[in-house]
């Protein structure tokens, strides 16, 4: 018994010894996707460059694009002019220490095509996957985008 009981006190002991290795936190997918959005809406296209991953996917309904200059040529500089005042409106997320996701709902204003023609209103759902690249730097993954048609706004 005397074996048992000094066994289990070094078992306690050890484990609750402290090492200077702290576990790695999850990270704040709201803080990331507010990141993204605030680029976005100020049409800084150098912060948004940064914020995507090497092999980030895009898809939009039929449209699919993959690797970092293909989805900022085609989806980021190509659309960046046309709609304003980007907004998301979670309904699910999640992260852990390599990953983070938020889905939900967007609305944004869209820029009238030519002089007398009226502003739009946009809306649709959204998934922004986020994911840690190898120099632990969180990076937008894979964007999925599908939206309603354009509406015009009164």
């Amino acid at each position: 018994m005397k074996t048992y009981f000094s066994l289990l006190l070094a078992a306690v002991s050890l484990a609750s010894c402290s090492t200077d290795k702290k576990p790695a936190e999850a990270v704040n997918v709201q803080a990331l996707n507010q990141q993204f959005i605030g680029a976005w809406n100020s049409r800084n296209t150098a912060q948004l460059d940064t914020l995507l991953a090497d092999d980030i996917q895009y898809s939009q309904g039929e449209t699919h694009f993959k690797g970092k200059s293909e989805v900022s040529d085609k989806w980021v500089r190509a659309t960046l002019g046309t709609i304003t005042d980007l907004k998301t409106y979670a309904t699910s997320s999640g992260t852990d220490t390599q990953t983070a996701y938020e889905a939900g709902t967007f609305s944004t204003e869209v820029v009238p095509e030519g002089p007398n023609m009226p502003r739009g209103e946009g809306e649709g759902n959204f998934i922004l996957l986020w994911k840690k690249n190898a120099k632990n730097a969180w990076k937008l993954s894979y964007v999925q985008l599908e939206g309603l048609p354009v509406r015009v706004r009164n």
